[in-house]
C-alpha cells in the first residue's frame, strides 16, 4: 500500500510540473509572437502620418493571411513621421517596391494590422523586388471613424444650409 501511494504521489507531481511547464511555454508564446521557433525573416520599413491604434506586435497581411509582424514603431521628432519597422517571413521575399501598405482595422472596432497590397512588376518599367532593409513608399494611414463621421456630418449640414438658400431665392 506504501509503495503504490507513493508511485501514484510522484505520477501527480510529475503531471503537475508538466502542466505548469506547458503554461508557462503557452504564456511566453502568447505574449511574444516572435519565438525562438519562428520562421526567419527580413526587415521592412514604411512611413506614416497616423498609424492610429497599430502596435508592436500587430500583424502584417496579405489578402488575410499573416507574413510576418510589427516590430518596432518610431516617432521621428523631426518631421512628426512614423517609421513603422516588419519582420516579414522570408518566404514572402518577392515583394515588388510598387506595392503599397495600409492601415486596417479587423471589424468595426477590432484590432489594427498592416494590409499589404502586392503591386506589379515590370522590368521594363524599372520596378524591382524590395530587399532586407528596404522602405514601402506608397503608404495610407488610418482611417479615423471619428473624423469620417465629423467630415459626413459637416458635408450633411453643409448641404442642408445650401438647399435652404435655394429654396429662399427661388420663393423670393
Amino acid at each position: 500500500m506504501y509503495n503504490t501511494n507513493k508511485k501514484s504521489e510522484i505520477l501527480v507531481g510529475a503531471f503537475l510540473l508538466l502542466s505548469i511547464i506547458a503554461v508557462l511555454f503557452l504564456c511566453l508564446h502568447i505574449s511574444r509572437p516572435t519565438s525562438p521557433f519562428s520562421a526567419p525573416t527580413w526587415k521592412l520599413y514604411a512611413t506614416f502620418d497616423n498609424i492610429g491604434e497599430l502596435k508592436t506586435g500587430s500583424p502584417v497581411k496579405v489578402g488575410g493571411v499573416v507574413i510576418g509582424r510589427v516590430k518596432q514603431i518610431i516617432l521621428n521628432p523631426n518631421n512628426y513621421l512614423l517609421t513603422v519597422s516588419m519582420d516579414i517571413e522570408k518566404k514572402y521575399n518577392n515583394i515588388p517596391n510598387t506595392s503599397s501598405l495600409a492601415v486596417r482595422t479587423s471589424g468595426l472596432l477590432g484590432e489594427q494590422y498592416l494590409a499589404l497590397n502586392i503591386g506589379f512588376t515590370d522590368s521594363n518599367m524599372g520596378t524591382n523586388i524590395l530587399k532586407d532593409g528596404s522602405t514601402i513608399q506608397d503608404t495610407k494611414s488610418v482611417i479615423i471613424l471619428e473624423d469620417l463621421i465629423g467630415q459626413f456630418l459637416y458635408k450633411s449640414e453643409h448641404t442642408k444650409n445650401q438647399n435652404s438658400l435655394s429654396l429662399n431665392k427661388f420663393a423670393t
